[in-house]
């Protein structure tokens, strides 16, 4: 079984010291905290919010601002318990300084991003050594999902970032004997617990705590949780998490049942979100995800578990792999699926693979041929998609974004061609310093810009036309989704709409207040005798569905703004 747990520091960790006299901890912290901050803000407002998701999770923050209700999430002014509110907090926050923009929507999941990069440095640096925390840092920081999902208003990354902080803080306590700094690690496990379950509901704690739980089963370290501080921490948990629960059923009575049952275990045991894939969806995710590190993963499980005698390595590459198998079964079982649940293995990845990139980084001898395949073939895929990106084509219909990305395919390849060529370069010399050097340069300056092109390439954000609407609308003027509720249109227009035959994940708030939702939820009639006979209205619809709807009327509507994708139609030509 793993190594015995010991209250002194790690033996890697102790043979850094002249590591951490060269680079002191607030020195590390500062570099990547501003190398990571310079990655994941930069481009992100370069383009408008996603749908549905961006526009989802940027509206409700901007209705609890203009209500003054932060107990009660509301979308399109309708009941929506879906997810707790911390992140609607924090959003609303931002966009109280920086207003309702794209900036300040991004803003706090850039800043979780940064945050997880800086947790996950520190806890590298206490278990293995200060190169061991600054490749962890750096794998995670590049690691395609993770930023992928740096970009993203989404729930996903911030309760990775409070359950990896956690699970962190869990493994550095028991190390310590103890005192005031392992009470204070503890406490921070609670802590951590708590704002992952006001994040994204009960995961927040079943996750670590099942995490732990099965590591002091497999270790047989059970004695190392004395002292644990189960009734400070315990109740620090309560304090964090509980409230906002009590207030929202109180004021909510259907609340405790939609969210509790319907929102965490149907949606783990049913098919009642219709997020039903196979049993494997995960692998290609996380093998996808931890791109282009993905290639040292089976050298680094070989090197972290097992050594020449084939025992265990250590306690930590036990935890560790805990951590990331529980939580990819977890969401493997479950019968929802979403490729941003598996998310919060990464930092624990990153942790595996930077002990071994720093390890390989600290011999600097010359590379064995698992690291020469595995750098080679990160290179290889850079060269592909760099040369793809000069040459493909896309089709004659999307001509307007062909020429708007014309400039942009140098700028995107550039990087990709030249950190591939040199890191294959510096790779046949056997030079693994500067050959990873190389490649993961060629990556995040390839990942930066590309935000921007991703505006190009969505046709779904109502930004444009939200802009086009907005000189025209009078107060009394109504505003319609028709077919489907549009859910960054609101947001941009700084009001709500009506939404015509649509219910969707709107149906829960609709049924909940009906004599608040009757007459801005309807149905086919009532929305023709409106048009025809009521105020002047304004309607949003997809442009393949606007005949469905819109050619049987006696009078055709007149066209406002167009898109791609959707007409902004009104029944009072101006």
């Amino acid at each position: 079984m793993p190594a015995p747990l010991s209250a002194s520091p790690a033996p890697a960790a102790a043979a850094a010291k002249p590591e951490r006299e060269a680079l002191s901890w607030s020195a590390g912290l500062l570099w990547v905290s501003l190398l990571s901050a310079a990655l994941f803000f930069g481009f992100l407002a370069s383009r408008p919010l996603s749908n549905p998701d961006e526009g989802r999770y940027s509206e409700i923050p901007r209705e609890m601002l203009a209500t003054g209700d932060f107990v009660t999430p509301r979308l399109d002014g309708v009941k929506y318990f879906e997810k707790p509110p911390l992140v609607y907090w924090l959003n609303a926050g931002a966009q109280a300084v920086f207003g309702p923009t794209e900036f300040a929507a991004r803003f706090w999941v850039a800043v979780f991003a940064v945050a997880g990069c800086a947790l996950t440095y520190g806890a590298g640096r206490a278990l293995h050594g200060t190169a061991a925390g600054l490749a962890s840092a750096g794998v995670l920081a590049t690691s395609f999902l993770y930023y992928a999902l740096s970009r993203v208003v989404l729930l996903d990354l911030v309760v990775t970032v409070w359950i990896g902080a956690a699970l962190f803080a869990f493994i550095l306590a028991v190390r310590r004997p103890p005192g005031e700094t392992r009470r204070w690690l503890f406490w921070a496990f609670y802590a951590s617990m708590a704002l992952a379950t006001l994040t994204k509901g009960l995961i927040g704690f079943v996750l670590p705590c099942g995490i732990v739980g099965a590591w002091l089963v497999v270790a047989r370290r059970w004695s190392s949780l004395r002292p644990l501080h189960p009734v400070t921490g315990g109740l620090l948990f309560l304090a964090i998490a509980l409230p906002w629960h009590v207030l929202a059923a109180r004021a909510n009575p259907e609340f405790a049942q939609f969210y509790f049952i319907h929102e965490h275990f149907q949606r783990f045991a049913t098919t009642v979100h219709g997020r039903v894939e196979p049993f494997w969806f995960f692998a290609p995710v996380f093998l996808g995800g931890l791109f282009p590190w993905v290639g040292f993963l089976p050298s680094a499980t070989q090197r972290a578990f097992v050594t020449p005698s084939q025992s265990p390595r250590n306690d930590t590459a036990w935890f560790l792999g805990i951590w990331i198998f529980l939580i990819f079964a977890f969401f493997s079982v479950s019968q929802s699926k979403l490729i941003p649940y598996l998310l919060p293995v990464f930092p624990a990845a990153a942790l595996l693979l930077g002990r071994h990139v720093s390890e390989l980084w600290m011999k600097d001898a010359r590379t064995s041929a698992a690291t020469r395949a595995a750098l080679g073939i990160a290179a290889g895929i850079l060269v592909l998609l760099g040369l793809a990106l000069l040459v493909a084509k896309l089709p004659s219909s999307a001509a307007g974004v062909a020429a708007a990305l014309r400039p942009m395919r140098v700028v995107l390849a550039l990087p990709l061609l030249v950190g591939a060529g040199f890191c294959l370069r510096y790779l046949a010399k056997g030079a693994f310093r500067p050959a990873v050097i190389c490649l993961a340069a060629g990556w995040a300056l390839f990942l930066a810009p590309a935000n921007r092109v991703g505006g190009y390439l969505d046709a779904r954000s109502t930004k444009t036309l939200a802009a086009a609407l907005a000189p025209k609308l009078q107060p009394e003027d109504i505003v319609y989704c028709v077919g489907e509720y549009f859910q960054d249109f609101p947001f941009y227009l700084g009001r709500l709409v009506d939404v015509v035959g649509y219910e969707g994940e709107l149906a829960f708030g609709i049924h909940a207040e009906p004599g608040r939702t009757a007459s801005r939820f309807i149905g086919r009639e009532a929305f023709f005798e409106r048009w025809q006979h009521g105020p002047r209205s304004y309607a949003l619809v997809k442009r393949r569905d606007a005949p469905d709807w819109f050619s049987a009327l006696p009078q055709a509507p007149a066209v406002v703004a167009e898109s791609s994708r959707y007409l902004l139609l009104t029944n009072q030509a101006r």
